[in-house]
């Protein structure tokens, strides 16, 4: 079976309850990741994320675990709702590094069982892998106290 594993890690300089919001609250989730977004914070709740000119996709919450685990499926296409036979499940996982700091994982799963042609599988790995690193470099920027200058 080909490689389709989309996972990144990154070390926030705040706390885990601080990184929690700024991950599931609408109004934060559009400072680092989606331009428009709405969000049904609750296993089973739905939801929306617009990506600029993109088309956006819907969402279905599966876990919220405060201030832990949160997870959604999003899909392609994205004009159908999110099943378990046409999406990927995107899961959050929250570890506090100390009182000041925080480790956040995000894994994609599921991107094998769609289908698609493994080229198509291919690019989403690849591009969700670099999406993910840019999203991470934008939410932990949040934090970084500007220095003087």
């Amino acid at each position: 079976m080909a490689d389709f594993e989309i996972e990144r890690d990154v070390v926030i300089e705040a706390p885990v309850d601080v990184v929690w919001r700024t991950i599931t609250e609408p109004d934060q989730i559009t400072r680092w990741f989606a331009d428009l977004v709405e969000l049904d914070l609750r296993p089973g709740g739905h939801g929306y994320l617009g990506f600029g000119e993109q088309k956006g996709t819907a969402i279905l919450v599966e876990a919220v675990d405060r201030p832990s685990r949160f997870a959604f499926r999003w899909n392609r296409p994205q004009d159908k709702d999110p099943t378990v036979d046409n999406s990927v499940l995107v899961e959050f996982t929250l570890t506090a590094r100390g009182p000041e700091s925080t480790h956040l994982r995000v894994v994609e799963t599921g991107v094998e069982v769609l289908a698609w042609p493994d080229e198509d599988k291919h690019s989403y790995t690849e591009d969700h892998n670099g999406g993910w690193t840019a999203c991470f470099n934008r939410l932990a920027a949040l934090f970084v106290e500007p220095t003087a200058g």
